[in-house]
């Protein structure tokens, strides 16, 4: 995108200052549905090639950052999050989002150290630099939207040089979708504590197709692997998931490995408590914006 392109886009959209307080984490189906970021924490380049039915997605990443991975990820949870709160409140959101480093580290549950700040630059580096094509939400398979998690973002300074915080602007494909009530999930706060790539895209998956269903839902463990985007041979990622069902990591679910007669093996999940699964709310009895 051209300077002047990037220029005209900021002058066309109003300034939304972060909302301050705890709120309730939401997540975008989209994003908890397919594989969007790499779940490992080295540097990867190769892309993500996922086709299932209508559903096309191609994510690349430069040499310079690496592709955005489901950690960095966090920010755009933030976003969702303060999107869908300004928006039940009856304030106007804004694709264009103004926050302090502590306010963003603070809510997805990392320090605030320099370093800490540091890999958050990184961070929204990495989701600038990635770069989507899919037809989630296009008419046809054929017509692809093509952006990037971050159009842009900037350090803010006043006229002395003090630091003021940070400035980023959240691609429209986005945007529409946390402005949909049908296409964000509230989550367990206990999600950014979970310190492993899969168990975190794991996670996302599981809340998003197993919801309060009392039967669960489960999975094909191959269809697992290509929907996960992984690297890992799938051997290698079966027994990673085996370890995830083993240790019961999950907030919120029971996950059992099935092996049904002379039919693959499958991984099921079905809700702990269905009760616990949206965080309390502070401000209002009820929100638009949770879904069950």
């Amino acid at each position: 995108m051209s300077p002047a392109r990037r220029n005209g886009e900021r002058e066309q959209l109003d300034l939304f200052r972060a909302l301050p307080g705890d709120l309730a984490p939401r997540d975008a189906q989209d994003l908890m549905a397919y594989p969007f970021f790499s779940l490992a924490k080295s540097k990867r380049l190769t892309p993500i090639d996922f086709k299932a039915g209508m559903i096309v997605i191609r994510v690349e990443a430069v040499p310079e950052h690496g592709m955005a991975t489901i950690w960095d990820a966090d920010v755009l949870i933030w976003a969702a999050s303060q999107i869908v709160e300004a928006r039940d409140l009856g304030l106007r959101p804004s694709r264009l989002m103004a926050a302090t480093p502590y306010e963003i580290l603070s809510f997805i549950g990392r320090g605030v150290s320099v370093r800490d700040y540091d890999r958050l630059k990184a961070a929204l580096d990495r989701l600038q630099s990635t770069t989507v094509a899919t037809s989630i939400r296009q008419p046809t398979e054929r017509r692809m939207h093509r952006f990037s998690w971050i159009n842009e973002w900037k350090e803010r300074a006043d006229a002395h040089g003090r630091p003021l915080g940070l400035e980023l602007i959240v691609p429209d494909w986005f945007y529409a979708a946390v402005l949909d009530d049908a296409l964000v999930l509230t989550i367990d706060r206990a999600y950014f504590r979970l310190t492993g790539g899969l168990e975190r895209w794991l996670y996302r998956l599981v809340r998003k197709h197993g919801g309060r269903q009392p039967s669960g839902w489960s999975f094909d463990i191959a269809y697992l692997h290509a929907k996960s985007g992984s690297l890992s041979p799938l051997k290698h990622f079966a027994y990673d998931l085996r370890e995830i069902v083993r240790q019961q990591t999950l907030p919120g679910y029971r996950l059992t490995i099935e092996q049904p007669p002379d039919a693959p093996e499958r991984l099921a999940f079905a809700p702990i408590d269905p009760t616990a699964l949206a965080s309390p709310r502070k401000r209002t009895a009820s929100r638009a914006g949770d879904k069950l």
